[in-house]
């Protein structure tokens, strides 16, 4: 199955509802009709239940999870004028994650992937990156940058490079890779990438699309023209239909297998995860389609 690990928190926008970068992929590759787990550590306070509640509803295997009495934490959705969040919350139950089972998901090989907060964020960033580290299948990574609560950005880096020395796929916006590289191109920055251990490179251009880099070459694929509601979960359910994506083509027990795959293949996964992505952006909050809504979808 698909496991997405990291942090489950509450999106106040302004109500609050279920959120965090991982926990939306995993919903979004659920709703994309794959086997799919989630693994972090989840509030037993009143929004820890609602996004325990949500995850289930959406079919979310959460046997992985761990949960604890300290609070949920919360992002504040502004716009500022672009799509920005400031978090809320010190030693929330997200940060907490000390250890993850993965054989009470069976046996595998799983496809894992992680980013955003929980990648380098309290006790969760280093109980991750083991998990990553000792990992026999496909890893993915999306760095998902919030700068405006990285106040330690060696430590972010520290982590940042544990995953992506483990990482099959990565997957970054132009925003990412200006904070993370400043000055350097896309292309430039895709060509170290493939020259290490990721075998894929997806680069997001907002609402221009995005391409992906392989050892084959290289492609680009325009969004779809959409009436945006907001932009929120956009990047995560394009990570998502990548993700079901590779599920679906079969690849998942043999990681070197996704770089052999022709450019024709990467096409179509791109016009899916830019229609999934269309989708979720005409919508309030992370709301990502059903299988149903992408006819695409059904390989």
């Amino acid at each position: 199955m698909i496991v997405s690990c990291g942090e489950a928190l509450v999106d106040l926008v302004p109500d609050p509802v279920p959120g965090g970068g991982p926990m939306n992929v995993a919903v979004a590759c659920a709703r994309l009709g794959v086997p799919t787990a989630f693994v972090g550590r989840i509030s037993t306070d009143a929004h820890g239940e609602r996004i325990w509640a949500f995850l289930k509803s959406n079919q979310v295997d959460v046997r992985a999870c761990q949960r604890g009495p300290e609070p949920t934490a919360r992002a504040v959705v502004e716009h500022t004028p672009r799509l920005s969040f400031r978090f809320e919350g010190d030693a929330t139950a997200d940060t907490l994650l000390s250890s993850v089972d993965m054989r009470t998901l069976g046996p595998g090989p799983h496809i894992l992937h992680g980013g955003t907060l929980g990648m380098f964020r309290g006790r969760t960033a280093e109980t991750l990156a083991r998990l990553a580290e000792r990992h026999r299948g496909i890893v993915s990574v999306d760095p998902n940058v919030r700068p405006r609560i990285i106040d330690d950005r060696a430590r972010w880096h520290h982590y940042h490079n544990r995953w992506l020395a483990n990482a099959d796929i990565y997957r970054a916006s132009d925003e990412d890779l200006a904070w993370i590289w400043p000055g350097r191109s896309g292309a430039d920055c895709a060509a170290e990438l493939l020259s290490g251990k990721p075998s894929l490179v997806f680069i997001t251009h907002g609402r221009s699309g995005a391409t992906v880099y392989t050892p084959e070459g290289e492609l680009s694929e325009g969004g779809e023209a959409v009436e945006v509601s907001d932009e929120i979960g956009a990047g995560d359910t394009f990570v998502a239909a990548i993700l079901a994506s590779v599920w679906k083509l079969g690849v998942a027990k043999a990681p070197e297998g996704i770089g052999s795959l022709p450019l024709t293949e990467w096409r179509k996964v791109l016009k899916l995860a830019n229609a999934a992505a269309a989708i979720t952006c005409s919508r309030p909050g992370a709301d990502p389609p059903l299988v149903s809504e992408l006819p695409q979808a059904r390989m």
